[in-house]
């Protein structure tokens, strides 16, 4: 079957001769989400529906009354999952299939609606079943980490003269995390797949062990509730929020501990909703639950509460941790008289926050990965071997620094399309590699005394990342192996408290002046009111944050 879904991308159909392709609709994480259009052979498989708009694939509909012949959520998280409720009530025919935990997870996304009004929106299929979904095509699920429910799917198409496999990973994660098993390679290996269709969302990053990573947070919690600050950690609904608040319940440095832990909106729900889940969760989580609850509990220290709207005017009076949504109004928690506090903002999730708020605030970032990164991205790639690797799901640069990594350009014919690019996926035809994007840059090393200067060509600034990395115009230089990597410092890491560069309060600074946030002056007293500053700067109008805090 030739569709008029793929005359829309300006592919005449009558062309396509290979048995599979990808039509992606979307390939980014963020406000666009994730959703993409695969073929094999007669059949249209929708892969997630992430769109906060469903009107590409509206506009895709001619002769057939439905946009794909059945459509595999992946996970339930929004950037996956947003548009479903639009599409099942644009096409009530169009089957949507999910595991079961997925299923029940999914309407999380539509807290804004009434809950009885809501249908069921999609199938539940079994863990590690292959079912014969339409004729000749073969569904399989295996658990794939990063969210309770997620999976990888795997799909067999087979036809008279040979089977075409194409394994679509949604977000994965291949080390354990709290609340969810990692993906399992061993059960992966040996498929023979022809295409994979894989995330990016780290890029070619390399992570410290997750564990390390959570003992790192853990103890930068732990020192602002000792230093007297309150911890405000805002979060997506589903996942991190769970994850942060079981590492919480049962770490070393906050066990007995005589604290108060408030849960807020949407992340609140999602607690619920696991606590609905627990068979499906792993058999060590099974077991705390059975000698207290796994959330709310106010007997046993530290107390876990859902926080009502009563308790607000309380909450922050003395150091406490709250966890709420990622979109939430920070201003409600951070109130006159309450604080200090310090906001924990998770790397890789975009959350707005305010310059200013009612109290004395300062924000960090913190790194608990929720993807694999780099180097498990290649070590799935390499255990699969696939003859095509499609990379989606990360930002454009993040995405060409995988798809020009020459272990896998060696090896793989390798794709990111962008969003409306028919992939055409021909299987044992001769392929010609298109040529990696440029990712290196020459320059030169120059040693003058006590001072070493490196030169780079000006176009490096094209990437989007060199704002980011030049913006203070400061750089930390560590040894990986035999190689020197530079890492620029953010504003937000040279006002860390624990700074070598400014942890004197000594220094009379902006660095160090209460009125300095994000790099800006926001005293109207002062002559630089609403400008730029350099940390390094000063002027008559400083004033200490350490004075700022002891007030406090």
């Amino acid at each position: 079957m030739r569709d008029n879904l793929w005359a829309s991308s300006g592919v005449d159909a009558e062309e396509l001769t290979t048995e599979l392709n990808c039509l992606p609709y979307s390939v980014q994480h963020h406000d666009e989400g994730v959703c993409l259009l695969v073929r094999m052979g007669p059949h249209r498989i929708l892969l997630d529906c992430g769109l906060g708009d469903i009107s590409s694939l509206l506009s895709s509909v001619a002769s057939s009354p439905i946009p794909a012949d059945l459509v595999l959520v992946s996970h339930a998280h929004p950037d996956h999952a947003r548009g479903l409720l639009d599409l099942h009530q644009s096409f009530p025919l169009l089957p949507i299939y999910a595991s079961e935990v997925t299923s029940k997870l999914l309407p999380l996304n539509w807290l804004d609606q009434d809950p009885q009004k809501i249908p069921q929106v999609c199938h539940a299929l079994p863990l590690r079943s292959p079912i014969e979904i339409q004729a000749g095509l073969v569904v399989e699920l295996f658990p794939s980490g990063h969210l309770p429910g997620a999976v990888a799917i795997l799909l067999t198409y087979n036809n008279d003269q040979r089977a075409y496999k194409l394994l679509y990973t949604g977000d994965f994660f291949l080390s354990n995390s709290r609340l969810v098993e990692g993906l399992r390679l061993e059960e992966l290996r040996g498929l023979e797949l022809n295409v994979l269709i894989i995330e990016g969302t780290y890029g070619t990053s390399r992570h410290p062990h997750r564990r390390h990573q959570e003992n790192q947070l853990a103890e930068r919690i732990n020192r602002a509730i000792a230093e007297g600050f309150s911890v405000l950690l805002p979060t997506p609904a589903l996942g991190l929020g769970q994850e942060l608040l079981m590492l919480l319940r049962s770490h070393h440095h906050f066990t007995g501990r005589n604290l108060d832990i408030w849960v807020d909106g949407a992340v609140a729900a999602g607690c619920d909703a696991y606590l609905e889940l627990l068979p499906h969760l792993p058999p060590s989580v099974q077991n705390f639950a059975r000698h207290q609850p796994l959330f709310w509990d106010e007997r046993v220290r530290p107390r876990v509460r859902r926080l009502q709207p009563e308790n607000l005017t309380t909450v922050g009076k003395s150091p406490c941790i709250v966890l709420t949504d990622s979109t939430a109004d920070l201003n409600q928690y951070c109130q006159k008289d309450t604080g200090p506090w310090i906001i924990l903002l998770p790397e890789k999730i975009d959350i707005k926050i305010n310059p200013k708020y009612s109290a004395s605030t300062t924000d960090e970032s913190y790194l608990l990965a929720q993807h694999s990164d780099g180097p498990g991205t290649t070590q799935l790639i390499h255990n699969l071997r696939p003859q095509h690797v499609v990379f989606v799901h990360g930002s454009p640069s993040y995405l060409a620094d995988l798809t020009s990594l020459e272990e896998l350009q060696n090896r793989y014919h390798v794709h990111s399309p962008l969003a409306g690019t028919l992939v055409e996926l021909p299987i044992g035809e001769t392929f010609l590699q298109p040529a990696p994007p440029e990712t290196n840059y020459e320059g030169e090393l120059t040693e003058l005394g006590t001072v070493i200067t490196v030169t780079l060509p000006n176009t490096i600034t094209d990437d989007p990342r060199w704002r980011q990395f030049g913006d203070t115009g400061l750089i930390e230089a560590r040894w990986q192996g035999e190689e020197l990597v530079l890492r620029g410092l953010s504003p937000r890491e040279l006002l860390h408290q624990n700074s070598d560069r400014y942890s004197s309060s000594d220094i009379n600074c902006c660095g160090t002046c209460r009125h300095q946030r994000g790099q800006r002056c926001w005293n109207p007293a002062s002559p630089l009111y609403n400008f730029k500053v350099t940390l390094e700067g000063y002027c008559p109008a400083f004033e200490s944050l350490s004075d700022s805090e002891t007030q406090t």
